[in-house]
């Protein structure tokens, strides 16, 4: 029986939840029965770099430098042509895009070139937080086009299918399945064993207690809510106590020169660490009290899911499928409420019991 060809395509391999998730597609679908190839393109600046998950033996990959996140059409009618000519050569059976820009560059290659299957991966959507109204209302357009050429639209989780078949229009509900992210967990499982290693690499001490942020620093992730809940703790707590909290960014990107002075401005510089990108993601878990998340808009988010595979306590914004994740056990806040969400915050910060609870 002949092999079903595959051709996976995103954008980039930053550190987040899809990387991992086209990493672990792409090898565990190259057997007997298919065979798996991956395209993916460059970086924004100050993202991190998860593209040594693909750069091993059992995966084939293709790095395309002009596939960009950012609109830029010489590169992209450049990336365009190269995923034409790739796909034309090795006549996949099924295109497998991931991600916006991907979604759009590979399906319409995919079509001009008449590949028989053509499916499309929401880990997020960039309809909101991410760009101006008209702007947004294009790739709206672009996305409900691209969807009558689209066999199968996956959605990551209930709650990002409920928002792009009803709220955003996006194709019918015959094309669309769920299908939940499929992530190794078990050195986040084993978390405990790496206790104290991230608080002596960082000089905190064994009693403060840490609440952390994971992830690009760049606005929908919206840190400035999270370094404003860090100020009004420090207003409503007393001072012998919100001495020994201490507030942990993890991540890099544009935002990150913006955020420090932010934080200085508020006069809390000395509480909020800023840690860059983390390669040891189980010892920073093992040693946070706290695992936040203040996002304006989500997909699924993987540091979520790996704060709770840590048994860590959670708070963080409802929106997008970041209620499925949590499932009644985190602490939900409404996006942007910050004086709800420092005030659920005040209240892990003060039950140790409660956090254990979570």
């Amino acid at each position: 029986m002949r092999k079903i060809k595959v051709l996976r395509i995103i954008a980039r391999l930053n550190v987040g939840g899809p990387a991992r998730h086209v990493a672990i597609l792409t090898e565990g679908l190259a057997g007997e029965r298919h065979t798996s190839k991956l395209l993916y393109g460059s970086l924004d600046e100050g993202e991190g770099d998860m593209s040594y998950l693909v750069k091993k033996d059992g995966i084939d990959a293709t790095f395309i430098p002009e596939l960009v996140r950012r609109i830029d059409p010489v590169n992209d009618l450049i990336a365009f042509a190269k995923i034409f000519s790739i796909i034309r050569r090795e006549r996949p059976d099924i295109v497998h895009t991931h991600t916006a820009k991907a979604g759009t560059i590979g399906r319409l290659a995919a079509l001009a070139a008449g590949v028989p299957v053509k499916v499309h991966t929401f880990h997020g959507h960039i309809f909101y937080g991410y760009f101006s109204v008209p702007l947004t209302r294009y790739f709206l357009w672009i996305e409900r086009f691209l969807s009558r050429f689209t066999d199968r639209i996956i959605a990551i989780s209930d709650k990002q299918k409920e928002e792009l078949l009803n709220r955003y229009k996006i194709g019918g509900e015959e094309k669309y399945s769920v299908v939940n992210l499929g992530l190794d967990l078990e050195r986040f499982l084993q978390a405990e064993e790496k206790r104290g290693i991230f608080r002596h690499r960082h000089g905190f001490r064994q009693d403060d207690t840490l609440v952390g942020i994971v992830g690009r620093l760049v606005p929908v992730k919206n840190h400035r809510m999270f370094i404003d809940a860090a100020r009004r703790l420090k207003g409503s707590m007393p001072p012998e106590l919100f001495g020994r909290v201490k507030f942990v960014i993890v991540g890099d990107g544009p935002e990150r020169q913006g955020l420090e002075n932010y934080a200085g401005s508020l006069g809390i510089a000395d509480k909020v660490t800023f840690t860059g990108w983390v390669d040891d993601m189980e010892a920073l878990y093992a040693d946070l009290n706290i695992m936040a998340l203040t996002s304006e808009n989500e997909g699924t988010p993987l540091s979520l899911i790996e704060a709770f595979a840590s048994a860590r306590a959670v708070i963080a914004t409802d929106v997008g499928g970041v209620r499925d994740v949590l499932d009644d056990i985190g602490i939900l806040v409404g996006s942007n409420e910050t004086e709800a969400f420092s005030e659920r915050l005040a209240e892990l910060i003060t039950s140790p019991a409660r956090r254990e609870e979570i």
